[in-house]
């Protein structure tokens, strides 16, 4: 349910019924995100037990990429707008949000730096990373008509969990990792909690908004797409 929320939203902007929306929250449980094409590849059910294995529920998310892990040591942000010219900024919001992440992460005094390191997991030019050594933040996007919407992924902690497990699946999908590259917040700095990132972000990106709950059309049309995340 909570991939499929991100997409319920990004469809109901499509359609003008949400015309601007942030949803950050942290995880309920440890997952272990595929992309589709992820799917295809012959190694795909030994990766899936692995990380059955590891305590972590396996999924396919809506969104581009290659296989990410987190717990609920992380923090997810989706920006959603109905926007009529959706498909033509695409590479301008990558690149807008990259150094507004980046920034959000300096100001708690993080070295963080927009910019892919080599080796890292779901590899992306405008991933957020510390000190050009380890990935902090994954960024993706979902457009369709009239309507997109943008996730980051931020880890907070438990990378020697997601280290392990994520060495694992990119063997069996023979894709290139360097499990040096796996990093988190806590790591950077170790006082640094959750649920403090989490707040600061709410300040940064939603300032003055207080949170409300998701309304029913969205849960109900979000229900509707569940069964595509499972696996």
């Amino acid at each position: 349910m909570e991939l499929a929320v991100g997409n319920a939203l990004v469809r109901r902007a499509s359609r003008g019924e949400v015309t601007d929306a942030i949803r950050i929250y942290r995880p309920a449980e440890a997952v272990l995100v595929f992309g589709r094409r992820d799917a295809r590849h012959s190694g795909f059910p030994a990766a899936v037990q692995a990380g059955r294995d590891a305590g972590f529920q396996p999924l396919i998310r809506a969104v581009g990429g290659r296989p990410v892990a987190y717990t609920s040591e992380a923090i997810v942000i989706d920006h959603v707008r109905h926007d009529l010219r959706a498909t033509e900024d695409h590479q301008r919001r990558f690149a807008s949000f990259g150094i507004q992440y980046a920034d959000a992460l300096r100001a708690l005094g993080v070295d963080a730096r927009v910019g892919e390191v080599p080796g890292e997991y779901c590899p992306g030019a405008q991933s957020i990373n510390a000190r050009g050594a380890v990935k902090l933040v994954g960024t993706a996007q979902r457009v369709v008509q009239h309507g997109w919407l943008f996730s980051t992924l931020t880890v907070t902690g438990d990378d020697d969990r997601i280290r392990t497990l994520l060495t694992q699946v990119y063997a069996h999908l023979e894709l290139p990792l360097d499990p040096a590259t796996v990093g988190s917040l806590t790591t950077e700095r170790p006082d640094l909690t959750a649920a403090t990132v989490e707040q600061h972000f709410h300040a940064v990106f939603a300032p003055d908004i207080a949170p409300s709950a998701l309304d029913q059309p969205t849960l109900d049309l979000a229900a509707s797409y569940a069964p595509d995340h499972r696996i």
